[in-house]
């Protein structure tokens, strides 16, 4: 059986260490290890893309890493409850032509007894920042 602790309830020590987690999975734009913290069939609302099971999360990211280079996220728990954390954040990269830009967010996600997010939706919105402006 699949396990990806911690798991729920959570706590603020385990729901600030599930979103370390994530933070740090996601950094490594490495989409078959960022998927398996994700049931088989997870579904993801992601700006107006919908994504259904860890297949489709790993060729979302591919495709993902692919435009959204030199890619850097910082996430920050939000609140949490049982089987559920929110979280905002903010990642920045640059397209390629050259053009930098930082995107902030919220995601909602909802997790099994084994650890693994079995949802997750996200609100992002992108700004264009000069490469000066970067700060992560």
């Amino acid at each position: 059986m699949e396990q990806k602790p911690p798991f729920p309830p959570f706590t603020l020590e385990t729901a600030l260490q599930k979103v370390q987690l994530a933070e740090d999975a996601w950094n490594s734009q490495d989409p078959a290890r960022v998927s398996l913290a994700y049931t088989k069939d997870t579904e993801w609302r992601n700006r107006s893309e919908f994504v259904n099971g860890r297949e489709e999360v790993v060729r979302f990211l591919t495709g993902k890493w692919q435009k959204e280079l030199d890619y850097k996220l910082k996430k920050e728990l939000w609140a949490f409850t049982d089987n559920r954390i929110a979280v905002r954040f903010e990642y920045e990269y640059h397209d390629a032509a050259g053009q930098w830009y930082r995107a902030y967010g919220n995601e909602n996600w909802e997790f099994d007894e084994h650890g693994l997010m079995q949802r997750r939706y996200a609100s992002i919105n992108d700004l264009p920042i000069s490469e000066a402006e970067r700060r992560l």
